[in-house]
Parts: C-alpha cells; structure tokens; sequence
C-alpha cells in the first residue's frame, strides 16, 4: 500500500480512537456517568463535556462532511455523522441527563463557539441533517451564552463565532459582537503573521488554537455582509498562511515541536491553522501538501505512541508526551483535551487529493540533513 494511503489510514484510526468514547457515551446519553473528569480545580464538572463535544467535533466536521463515501472509510464517516448528531440532541437537550452547561460560568462562550465552529465546518452534516427540535435546541444553547461576558482577548471571537452560526442557522445573529471581534483583532496584529492575544504578545499557540482559524472561517463566512469585514478578507488569509509556514517549520525531523506557552495538553492541536490552510487549499507556494501531511503525521504517531496517552477506558489523559498531569493549568480538565482533534482536519479532503498523493520531506527534516531548503520570508 503507498505510504500515503496508510497515512490516512492512520489518521482516520486515531481520530476514531479519540472520538469512540465521547461519541458513543453521548449517543447512549451516558457520557456524564462514565467519562472521568481529571483536574485541578473542582469546579470543572460543570464545563468539561462541552468541552469534549466542542472541541472534538470543530476537528472531526470536515471528515463527517466531506470525507470518503466509499468503502470501509465510508461506512466509519456515516457511523460517526450520526453518533455526532445524536451527541448533539443529546448535549442540547433540556431533558437528557448529558445536557450541557451553555449559562453558568465563563467557559461555556468556548466551547459553544468551537461547537458552533463544528456546523460551520459540516453545515450539511451536523445542521441541515439534524431534527427541527434538535436544531430549535441548539440555537437556544448558543443564544444562551449571550449571558456571558468574554475577556478582553482571543475569547472575542468565541462571541464571534457563535454569531456566525447562529447566521448560518438563519436565526437572529448580532452583528455588533461580530464586528467587535474583527476590528480588535485586526488592531492586535504584532505583524509577520502574528496576533496578539489581546493587547498583549503571547509566546504560545494560541494564533493557531484559536484567533486564526476562526477569524479566516468568520470573514469567509460574513465577509459579504459588511464592506468592512469584506476588506479584511485578504490580509487575514495571507497572515494565516504565513502563520501556516512558521508552523510547518517548528515540526522537527523527529515529529516534536517546542513546549512552549500555555495549554500544551491539547497535544498536537497546536497545528489547527496549518491543518486548516490544508484543508482549504490556502498552503504558501513554499508548502508541498505531501510535506505538510508527512510532517503532520510524524507528530501524530510520535504523541499518540507515548505510553500513558490514554487510561485504560480510552479516556484522554492530561499531557504534552504521554501523561503529564502538572502540565495541565487549573483550566484544563478531561475535554478540554479533545481539543487535540484540531489536527484531522485534512481529513476532509479526498483521498485523491495532492495533500494525499506522494511523500515529502517538511522543511527541518531537509534542513537537518544538509539537503536544499526554501529560504524563510517575513510578512510585511
């Protein structure tokens, strides 16, 4: 078999591997009873399964969308496109006991946003397929979080972003938090393809996290419905794809990456925007699809091959290599580390496509052995 179907392959088996618990236990509307809530602080129960919905579906929509149709690979894809519906009634849902917290607290802006993410990414899929109940129960889910105040930093656009689906749901939506969101950002960008998260410059992921996926999918998304909002349009892609190259470049010939800034329990999550650039086929020209799936599945099989990933029901533990709990920050708890899905967002490319056809050195593997490399280029 070519390496490059037995990557997918791999990728496809480890999405599942993370997925199966979190999806079958809500479909079965026992995810509350059965899932472990690992933590430093206690309040988190009432967060960490929208946490593990969100998060997980923001990385599996492309693949439940638009991935293989035939075949085993198929058969999988309509499994789980309806394990995730269910999961979806079963979290919005008033009257199951797997409801989920969108009102009490400041977390439930995040993860409604990364779910709202999630029908952004397989509108067909995860909306237009769901019951008129169940879609009548989501829109009061995300309109609840209304509630919520964000911070003064990334979580504008988690505001953002919940009004983006809530437009494409064609319920009422608020243009103000959107444009709020947009505006800031665009006055907290640091320059070469990098955003402040707030006012301030953070050495971390979070530009790929967060800020940039959900500011190219909120302006490609509304871009037409506001001139100003249209006009950002291009300079956002290009400081993705810029991004996209830094990202590729921090993938060691090993598969590892720096651990460096905050919330590195969402493991190879931190490659969501260089995932996305694949997936929309906004790459840099210096970027080979084949190079950054050959990069990327380096750092999947080196995480997901340490001892300690999972417990011994499946469950996700906390950790960057294994299981590390003191890396863990008082925020992060059992769902905040499906946030790890991010990274099978190619998925949703045909198996024909370039970024599955062939093989590639990435750019610190050809560096590292003494082969030519494309010079690296500031944003100005």
């Amino acid at each position: 078999m070519p390496q490059a179907n037995e990557d997918r392959l791999f990728w496809i088996e480890n999405m599942s591997t993370i997925a199966e618990p979190v999806l079958v236990h809500l479909s079965q509307r026992t995810l509350k009873q059965s899932m472990p809530i690992e933590r430093k602080t206690e309040d988190r129960h009432l967060y960490t399964h929208l946490e593990a919905l969100g998060r997980l579906l923001t990385g599996m929509a492309p693949w439940l969308e638009t991935g293989g149709r035939e075949g085993e690979e198929g058969v999988l894809r309509e499994r789980y496109a309806k394990l995730a519906r269910e999961a979806i009634d079963a979290g919005t849902d008033p009257d199951s006991a797997d409801f989920m917290n969108f009102s009490e607290g400041s977390q439930p802006i995040v993860d409604a946003a990364f779910l709202a993410h999630a029908l952004i990414r397989a509108p067909q899929e995860l909306w237009n397929k769901l019951e008129a109940r169940v879609q009548a129960n989501v829109i009061h889910a995300l309109k609840a979080t209304r509630t919520r105040k964000p911070f003064y930093n990334n979580w504008l656009l988690f505001a953002a972003m919940i009004e983006t689906a809530l437009y494409r749901a064609g319920a009422d939506w608020d243009r103000m938090r959107v444009d709020y969101a947009l505006r800031q950002h665009e006055l907290w960008y640091k320059g070469d393809g990098i955003y402040g998260d707030g006012p301030d410059f953070h050495a971390d992921y979070y530009n790929s996290f967060v800020i940039q996926p959900m500011l190219v999918d909120i302006v490609q998304t509304l871009g037409h419905e506001d001139a100003h909002w249209a006009d950002m349009r291009d300079n956002v892609v290009k400081r993705a794809q810029r991004h996209a190259v830094q990202q590729e470049r921090l993938i060691s010939p090993e598969g590892t990456f720096p651990a460096v800034g905050r919330s590195l329990a969402y493991r190879f999550g931190a490659f969501q925007l260089l995932s996305q650039m694949a997936l929309q086929h906004q790459l840099d020209a210096a970027l080979q699809p084949a190079q950054v799936r050959c990069a990327l599945t380096a750092v999947i099989r080196r995480v997901m091959e340490a001892p300690g990933t999972y417990d011994e029901n499946g469950w996700l533990t906390i950790g960057f290599c294994g299981h590390q709990p003191e890396i863990g920050e008082a925020y992060i708890s059992t769902g905040s580390l499906y946030l790890c899905a991010a990274v099978f967002l190619p998925l949703g490319l045909s198996a024909e496509d370039p970024f599955w056809q062939g093989e590639a050195d990435w750019t610190a593997k050809k560096a590292w052995s003494g082969l030519t490399f494309p010079i690296d280029k500031a944003l100005y």
